[in-house]
Formats: C-alpha cells, sequence, structure tokens
C-alpha cells in the first residue's frame, strides 16, 4: 500500500469525525512551532498543501504552534502514529490540548475557538506537487565553511545538546559528549537528509535551532520554566501551562492543574531524619496520586515511588540531607508519555534547595478529614471485609466478595495476600499470605454441633475499619441449616453490619462454629436480626482442599467476655479488595 493511499485512507477514517470534533473541539496533533508569526504562518501553508485540517494557533509561551485536528483522543492516536509513521510529521509531534492555545492564525480569518484572530500576510511557498513530504527551505544564507565557523563558537554544554537532541530524534546511539566525530557527523547528515536538507553532515545555524527547538517542543508545549519557592527551599523549572501554585499543606507545595491536562505536581519540604523518611515513603504509597503497580525504593537516604493506573503515572522523589527531606512528585495522564519524560527530566536537573523547609504549622487551618493527608486523598479499597486466621501459617478465610475483581487484596492495609480457594457456592476464600505471618490467635473449631438458642458472637470489623479493631455482635443459633433446608449453612439471629461479612463465630468457650456470610442479595430483603454463617464442616472441607489442616478442639469451658475479646482481636483480620 502505498503512502499517498494510506494518507488517503486515514483522511477518510477520522474526516467526519474530525468534523464533528469541530463543533465541540477535543485534542490536537501539534506538530510544528515557530517563534515568529510569519515562520509559523509559512509551515502552517506548507502543512496544508499535504495534511487535512491544518491549524494554527498562537501559545501561551508566545510561541505560534501548526497543528492538525480536532480529533477525539483515540483519532488522535491513530493520525499521530500513521502520520508518524509516514514520516509526513516529526517524530516529536504529540498530542496537545485546546487549552494550551489561543488566538488562531491558519487558516487565516478562522476562529475555531473563539479566541480571536492574527492574521497577516502571507507568501506562497512552491512544492512539489508529486509528494506529500514538507521540504523545509534550506539556508541558502551559510554555506558549509560558514557553518562550520559558527559551529566552533558552541560551548560545549551547547555541542552535547545537539547531540542529546539528535539521539532524541533517533539519528544519534553513541555517548553525549560534544565530540563532533564520524558518529556526529553522520547523524547530523541522516537528520538533514530526513528534513529535506542538503546532507553537509555540518548543521547551519538555523538547522541547529529547528532541531533544538523541536527537541524543546514538548517542553514549550507546558510552559516550562523555572519556579523558585522560598517558603520550601526550592528551586526548579516546572510546567507553568499546565499547573499553578494552589495551597501550602505542610509538607507540601500543592500545584494543581490549570488546563484539560490534569497534571499535578507536589513539592516536598520538611525537617526529619532516616525515620521520618521512611514514615513519608510508606505515607506517599497510601495516596491516590500513587497508583499501586509500579516500582518502589528506598535505599539509604533517598526514595522512589513510581505509580500507573487509573489513567494517571506519577512519578515521587525524596532525599534527605543534613536533617532536611526535599523532593517532588509529578502526576500525569496515560496515553502522553513522551511529553511525561521529558517534562520529568527537566524537573529532575534543575531540582535545588536551600536551607529553608517548609513551615511544619503550613495549612494547620484547611479543612480535615479522617480520608485526607496534607490535603491529598487517602487511597480507599474498593470493598472491605473481615476475616480470620485458620493456621499458625497466617492462612485466613473470609468471604468470596472480598476477593472478586481485585487487583491486590491484602490484610489490615498492607499485608499481601493471595487466593488460594474460593467455593462460590457458599461464599467462602481461603487467602495466603505472600510473607510468613506469625497471628496472635488462630481458630480453634468447635469439634461439637452448636446447639439452637444457643449464645454465639460474630467478630468483625463492623464499619469496615473505621474503629481500627474489630467489634463483638452477640446473637444466637436460630436454625442449624440455611433459609432453604440447605446444609452447610445455618441461621442466626444476629444483627450484622456488611463489614461483619467473614468474620468468626465463637460460642461462649472462645471455639469457632462458622463463619459469617454476607447476607443474600437475591432481590429480597431480610430482617435486619437474620444473618447467615457457614458450618464448620463447610469449612473444614474447604480448608483440606486448600491444603489446611483447622485446628480442633472439644473445650467446654465458658471463658470470659475480656478472654474472648483478647481471641477474637488477635484473630480477626480486615480483609482489603484493591483495584
Amino acid at each position: 500500500m502505498t503512502r499517498v493511499f494510506k494518507a488517503f485512507l486515514l483522511f477518510l477514517v477520522v474526516g467526519l469525525r474530525a468534523a464533528s470534533a469541530q463543533q465541540d473541539p477535543g485534542v490536537w496533533v501539534q506538530i510544528e512551532a515557530q517563534p515568529t508569526l510569519q515562520e509559523a504562518q509559512e509551515r502552517a501553508q506548507a502543512y496544508a498543501r499535504a495534511l487535512p485540517d491544518v491549524n494554527g494557533f498562537r501559545l501561551n509561551s508566545g510561541w505560534y504552534a501548526v497543528v492538525i485536528g480536532p480529533y477525539a483522543r483515540p483519532d488522535a492516536q491513530q493520525v499521530l502514529r500513521v502520520y508518524r509513521s509516514e514520516g509526513q510529521i516529526p517524530r516529536d509531534s504529540f498530542i496537545a490540548f485546546s487549552s494550551g492555545l489561543g488566538q488562531q492564525f491558519w487558516p487565516v480569518g478562522a476562529n475555531v475557538l473563539n479566541r480571536g484572530t492574527i492574521a497577516a500576510p502571507v507568501a506562497p511557498i512552491a512544492q512539489a506537487e508529486d509528494t506529500l513530504t514538507i521540504a523545509p527551505t534550506q539556508d541558502a544564507d551559510e554555506t558549509r565553511a560558514q557553518a562550520l565557523q559558527s559551529e566552533r563558537l558552541l560551548t560545549a554544554q551547547e555541542r552535547k545538546d545537539l547531540q542529546t537532541a539528535l539521539q532524541a530524534e533517533g539519528f544519534y546511539n553513541s555517548t553525549i559528549d560534544g565530540a563532533f566525530g564520524q558518529g556526529t557527523r553522520r547523524s547530523m547528515g541522516d537528520w538533514q537528509r530526513f528534513n529535506g536538507y542538503e546532507a553537509t553532515g555540518v548543521l547551519t545555524t538555523a538547522q541547529r535551532k529547528a532541531l533544538i527547538d523541536d527537541y524543546n517542543a514538548p517542553l514549550t508545549s507546558v510552559g516550562m520554566a523555572q519556579y523558585k519557592d522560598d517558603a520550601a527551599g526550592i528551586t526548579m523549572d516546572l510546567p507553568l501551562d499546565a499547573v499553578r501554585f494552589d495551597r501550602y499543606e505542610a509538607p507540601f507545595s500543592h500545584f494543581n492543574s490549570a488546563s484539560d491536562l490534569n497534571a499535578k505536581i507536589l513539592l516536598i519540604s520538611q525537617d526529619g531524619d532516616k525515620r521520618t523518611l521512611r514514615a513519608l515513603y510508606e505515607v506517599m504509597q497510601s495516596l491516590e496520586i500513587v497508583p499501586l503497580n509500579g516500582q518502589r525504593e528506598l535505599r539509604g537516604d533517598r526514595f522512589t515511588l513510581e505509580g500507573r493506573g487509573n489513567g494517571v503515572v506519577s512519578f515521587t522523589q525524596a532525599r534527605l540531607t543534613d536533617g532536611q527531606i526535599k523532593g517532588f512528585t509529578l502526576v500525569w495522564p496515560e496515553g502522553d508519555e513522551a511529553r511525561r519524560l521529558r517534562v520529568l527530566s527537566a524537573m529532575a536537573s534543575s531540582f535545588t534547595t536551600t536551607d529553608k523547609v517548609l513551615d511544619a504549622a503550613a495549612g494547620a487551618d484547611a479543612a480535615q478529614s479522617i480520608d485526607l493527608m496534607s490535603g491529598l486523598q487517602i487511597r480507599k479499597p474498593r470493598l472491605s471485609r473481615s476475616g480470620f486466621f485458620a493456621d499458625e501459617k497466617g492462612t485466613v478465610l473470609t468471604v468470596s466478595e472480598a476477593v472478586e475483581n481485585c487487583t491486590r487484596i491484602t490484610l489490615d492495609g498492607d499485608q499481601e495476600v493471595q487466593l488460594a480457594k474460593a467455593d462460590n457456592d457458599i461464599g467462602v476464600a481461603v487467602l495466603r499470605p505472600t510473607k510468613a505471618l506469625a497471628p496472635m490467635s488462630v481458630a480453634a473449631f468447635s469439634a461439637a454441633l452448636p446447639r439452637l438458642q444457643s449464645d454465639v458472637a460474630v467478630s468483625g470489623f463492623s464499619y469496615q475499619g473505621a474503629l481500627g479493631a474489630p467489634t463483638l455482635t452477640y446473637g444466637q443459633v436460630a436454625d442449624v441449616r440455611g433459609l432453604n433446608g440447605e446444609t452447610g449453612v445455618k441461621r442466626l439471629a444476629l444483627n450484622a453490619q456488611p463489614g461483619d461479612a467473614g468474620g468468626p463465630i465463637f460460642n461462649d468457650s472462645g471455639n469457632v462454629v462458622g463463619m459469617l456470610l454476607p447476607t443474600p442479595s437475591e432481590g429480597r430483603s431480610l430482617p435486619a436480626s437474620v444473618s447467615l454463617a457457614a458450618t464448620n464442616e463447610r469449612l473444614t472441607e474447604i480448608l483440606t482442599q486448600a491444603g489446611v489442616s483447622g485446628l480442633s478442639s472439644e473445650e467446654t469451658t465458658q471463658i470470659s467476655p475480656n478472654e474472648l475479646s483478647r481471641r477474637a482481636t488477635g484473630m480477626t483480620v480486615l480483609v482489603h479488595c484493591w483495584e
């Protein structure tokens, strides 16, 4: 299939959707940015001869962007992929958002975003009719000898920057050393040839500028600039068109989204020691802005956290130096990885600190909530239920609903467990810890059947962990069978809460006589005092299938309420299901 035909098909696929997006602007593909209006209009006109949907807007940074679109996000990704592969747009083209675009300059007189227009004379550009590639104008004012002469005036860092830009464009794969040897010359020639210039192996002044401008385009698009936070004692480059300062809540300076990119940044600043650093490392992982999937590393005086999920990518780094902990968090939307990495690299490389740290009382008057930590939402599990230790290795019995559709299952918030066995017929699951546990108390299953009207108590996290410890709810055995006469289930006269499901049921001797099941939800509403429980016989059978041997007890001596509470607290665990 020819490139022309592919481009034609792409035009047919997304053309109608692009037209509908004009009614409700979506996202754009930014293909170029120029410092002057004249240059930008010339480039827009050149692209418009080969591509549909070419537009031009002034950026918040003062530059002028050439974009194509608007498209729905999936269509924009397809346009970006196809046009890049065909070489019709630069390889550093990226998804841009309407919030970063200002007045429109192309097409002349158009005003798609209703933000005003910019008009200026545009000279026509000659272009071959048999190609869809964009041929940049050769810098006729500088010969190869002159280019070499101007190149000698570059600083060592400027020479390294050119190699870095060539590497980012995919033309250079050697050491960034500022030495322009054969490898660098070859990559320069390849870049020139790819962009329609004469392949001399020496970049002219204009070509060097074009290369660096293309390399910096992702940073320019988000207004990357130096920001100095005197209160936190941190200076660094930030994407100031994408975020703006919102507030201080120790130990963070909060920067919230300033565009539909929905990026967020935290600056971290506090006094502390290694214990403080470790505590911060643990706390950060409990926040919604640090999704569960990703690498984590705590080493000596520093840590890094990466989280991916729920539509965002999060990166945090912090370091302890001379009794001060300084760092930052960048939260960026998924699907914009190339630009995220550029922004992250610029932030990390520009990060500098002073002796000042954020006042520990900063933000003390902010709204308080048990679900917030320094103004940040604490990650909450999708579902929380009770469970209990069935053997000395830390095997846990719980209800099936506590482990359904979970990406991660934990006990009490941090100890990871894996599903070993699930019996969905009765609604029981067996969990095995990923690391060895030493339970304070283990279930002793009663060898005797409970008698009707005998007293029982269920230990469970009635309020799904809000109280920090299990509670005991008392009741009686109402029937040794289920509601429909089924075996393996017994009916209790006990008013339980949803969070109690999975908790152990004790007799007055402190032995386990069953496990509380969830209230059936089959289109009927049971009286509040009716609860169902899995019998010991059924629980023992399921444990055996999972390769676990539960402890049996024939003890009949009644124990005190305090002793029962002690056993229940040491045995009952909170089971969290995370998305």
